[in-house]
Order: C-alpha cells, then structure tokens, then sequence
C-alpha cells in the first residue's frame, strides 16, 4: 500500500490488476483529496466537502498543514504560514496550535491531530475501496523536510492506524514511478525532476548510478505554485467584472472566494481545451457574471510565472555545474504540471532531452511510492504500463435550468471528448420560497440540445427551509470517473444540506 501527501492534496496509489500501480478514487469519484480540515460545533470534516465550505467557514478551516507540522514559533517558514493563515495559529505552551471558534467554544488544536484527521480519512478511502484495512503505508516527503518534520509526519500517520514502511523523498518516487536505473541498473545518468505542485515549486537534479539514486542539488520556492496560477486568473475575472458592472470585487472576501473557485476549475479545463466558461451567479449584489476564458489569454496572464519556473531550472543547472546537454531526462510531477505552455518552455530549454509526461503529472509521486511499498513487503512485479490509455466521455453532459424568460435552458458541463476522470462545479439558483430543488441531468449527442427522452438521472433536495425572500444557492459538484460512471453531490450553500447519487455509466 502507498500513502502520498502533496501539496494540497493526498492520494492513495495501490497495486491493482496485472501488477500496475494505480490511484485508488475517493468516495467522491476524485483520485485526490484536499488535505483540508474544516471544524464545526459537533464534527470534522475532511477533503472535498471542507474545502468548498471555506466560503462561509474560512477562519475554521485548516488547509496547507504540512507547511507548520513539526516546525516551532521561530521558524522562518511557521512566521511565513502563520501569517498568510486563514485559521489562526497561536502559541500555548510552547507549541503552535489552531485556534478554532466553533461559537460555543474556543478550542485549540495541535497540527499532528489535523495531520491524523487527514490521514484517518484516507485510511477509510482505502478500506471502502479494498473491502479491508490498509495498514502499511510508505509515505512521500519534499527533499528538504528535516527530521521534526518527517517524525512528526510519522507519528501522524501511526496515530491513524498506519504501519509506515519507510518515508521516501518526492523525487525519488518520480523516478521509481518511470523505472529510471531499475530496468536497465547499469551506466550513470542524471535526471531533472520539476515537481509544480499546489503551493510550491521543487526542482531537483539526481543522479542515477547502477540503480542507485543521489540527489546533487535541490531547490524549493513556495511563493510558485498552482494556487498563484488561480490567483492570477481570478484578478483578471475580477477586473473583467469591474470593467463590465463598474464594482471593485477585490475587497469582497466571499466574492474573490467564488471566484477562485471558478477560476480553480477554469485553469484545469485549460489543460485539455482552447477556451473555459467561468459563470457565476449572483457574484455581488445579485449580479450574474459570465467571462469566457482563452487558453492564449491564460498564458499571456501567467507569462511572468512561467519564467520563473524556467529561470529556476536555469538558476539549478547554474549551482549544479550542469548544462541543460548535462541533463539526459526530465521528469514532470505536480498537477500544475500539466500546463500545456510550461511543458512547451521546458522542451525548448532541453530541446535533445526526453521529457517524461505520459503518466499524469499529479500521479506521478503516488505511483512511485505505490512501487517501492511494492518492493519493500517482496511485490517486485509492481510495473507502470508502457502507454496509459486515456478515456473520454461519449457524450455531452448537460444540465437543466431556466432563463430570465422562463424557457428551459442547457448547460454543458462535461463536451463529449472531455479527458476522464473530469469533475465539474454547478451553482443553481431557486426560489427561497419552495422546499424542494431538482437538479436534472440530460446527455445528447454532441448538439448542446437536450430532449425528454434525453434525461438520465435527477437529484432532489428536500425539506429546505423556506425564507420569504430571495434565492438560494445550490451548489452541484459532478465527478465523472475513468469508466464513465458519474457522481453528483447537490449541497444547499446556506444550510449545507447535501444530497448525493452515482450513476454507473453516465455515458
């Protein structure tokens, strides 16, 4: 069993049919878990559910803990986290803790609990996936983790139930992930490992010398990462609002929230496609908001963050005593990886170079550690298929709502030819004063048309509490996975009741 954390996120990568190493999904269809753990009065809550509650949870969530995990009051990088921290970090009895304001009660939480929250709800991934406990674990660590850091990791993961085989570094897990020195053990090569996750940017240049591996030189920047390409993006929806409405949304915490949101979900559409739709209802002060997105614009916004991605592999070589003709491989990893820009500015730095991108970038790690727990309890038929195939969805996904003039309207959440897995968010607005809303689901054949005979599945929420005036929001979060098979979750955004349904082949 592997147990990976990145940046944001956590996965699980086990071995499944034939031996491969694959990344086991959640129970909401996704292959990763935000490491964000929202409190309230009565419960925890962990993943997916927290981090789209931080809208109107923000102070009570806790996300990025990896960051402070083992580190003291007088670290450079705990005054760095404890400042940007939405949730507020103090210091009793010499420790650092969250302090958490659930309205009865103001309590304090140490960051190793966070961690086993996290790590408890992977277990439960597992165990539902597997149909039994999963109790070892390798877990994978950035390069430049101290022992406090990877100790208090540790106890973590052995407070949740885990049996940890060995903590492994990301970039070598990036390598076992591609069998680099394992296949072939002897000569020497040294390999480029570029990890772009959610909050940092790691590159590190390795060497592998008869299937040994040596790191020669690492750095790390955490002011690059996945979420300062949202950022950027959402700025530029919020100036494009201000351009149209002549509101400055800037100052609105619940609004730039929204639109992070939408603008998280726009940049991996980009990935894949020329254009992303970013729709927002009711952005501020009851005003609707629709930008459509170029991949050109994107680029041209997030130029400067590209460079400096480039530069840090050129300011590498520069303290290696490497030249990019040094350079015989290099390895992509991170989800913000996958940019389909920044890859084209890393081959035209290593134009001679092979660049390893053909397993995806955010599996990459978890697939690697999945390989050496593989090796470590005597599987060493653990193998990464030579090609990976890529599903699509067959169809066009559709959803149903109703315009200004009361006609039924259409809006295509998953193009038939979209990449799977995919997920996509929704926000539907209803009357305050009805108790029930039915989210409707069509699929047609590619015409963004939709018909009676059309429509394959509905999700109702019911028992809402009616209010006099104005809409509600209601928030549906759709996953599609790999074989089709589609999960909805429909949560009403003031009163967080959720309702959920899968359908097995959705198209």
């Amino acid at each position: 069993m592997n147990f990976v954390w990145e940046e944001r996120e956590v996965q699980w990568c086990d071995k499944t049919i034939d031996g491969r190493a694959d990344v086991v999904a959640n129970d909401a269809g996704d292959r990763v878990t935000p490491a964000v753990v929202a409190y309230s009065e009565n419960e925890e809550v962990v993943g997916l559910a927290a981090k789209q509650s931080r809208i109107r949870n923000i102070s009570n969530t806790v996300m990025k803990v990896k960051q402070i995990l083992g580190r003291s009051s007088d670290d450079p990088q705990a005054q760095k986290y404890i400042t940007e921290s939405k949730c507020l970090v103090t210091e009793k009895n010499g420790k650092l803790r969250y302090e958490i304001d659930t309205g009865e009660e103001t309590k304090f939480v140490n960051p190793e609990d966070v961690a086993r929250l996290i790590f408890s709800k992977m277990k439960e991934t597992a165990h539902s996936v597997l149909g039994s406990d999963a109790n070892d674990a390798v877990i994978t660590v950035p390069f430049d983790f101290g022992e406090k850091q990877k100790n208090a990791l540790g106890e973590a993961a052995r407070a949740a139930g885990f049996n940890v085989l060995r903590l492994i570094h990301e970039p070598s897990a990036a390598l076992l992930a591609y069998g680099i020195g394992q296949d072939s053990p002897t000569g020497k090569s040294n390999i480029l490992v570029f990890k772009l996750g959610g909050t940092s940017l790691s590159v590190s240049v390795m060497e592998v010398n008869s299937g040994m591996y040596r790191v020669l030189s690492t750095s790390t920047d955490d002011n690059i990462g996945g979420t300062r390409f949202t950022e950027t993006l959402a700025q530029y929806l919020a100036s494009e609002f201000q351009r149209s409405f002549k509101h400055d949304v800037r100052g609105n915490a619940r609004a730039m929230m929204k639109l992070m949101n939408s603008a998280d979900i726009a940049k991996h559409s980009l990935s894949t496609l020329g254009s992303a739709n970013c729709f927002l209802d009711s952005l501020y002060e009851g005003q609707d908001f629709d930008c459509n997105v170029s991949r050109a614009r994107f680029e041209l916004l997030c130029s400067p963050l590209f460079n400096k991605c480039i530069e840090a592999i050129r300011a590498l070589l520069k303290k290696s005593g490497f030249t990019a003709d040094d350079i015989n491989k290099v390895v992509l990893c991170g989800g913000s990886s996958r940019i389909p820009r920044l890859q084209q500015l890393i081959k035209d730095l290593f134009p001679a170079v092979e660049l390893l991108n053909s397993i995806p970038p955010d599996e990459v790690i978890p697939i690697g550690a999945a390989i050496e727990a593989g090796i470590l309890i005597g599987k060493e038929n653990l193998l990464v298929e030579d090609s990976l195939k890529i599903e699509c969805s067959a169809k066009d996904i559709l959803v149903k709502g109703v315009d200004e003039s009361g006609a039924n309207s259409f809006t295509v959440l998953f193009p038939s030819g979209t990449p799977l897995p995919a997920r996509r968010q929704h926000t539907l607005q209803a009357p305050g004063s009805i108790s029930s809303v039915c989210l409707e689901l069509y699929e047609s054949e590619g015409k963004n048309s939709a018909k009676g005979e059309n429509k394959f599945a509905q999700v109702i929420l019911q028992d809402l509490d009616k209010k006099e005036n104005g809409l509600r929001d209601i928030l549906a979060v759709l996953t599609m996975k790999r074989d089709g098979s589609l999960h909805v979750t429909c949560t009403d955004q003031e009163t967080g009741k959720c309702e959920a349904i899968t359908i097995e082949v959705a198209s």
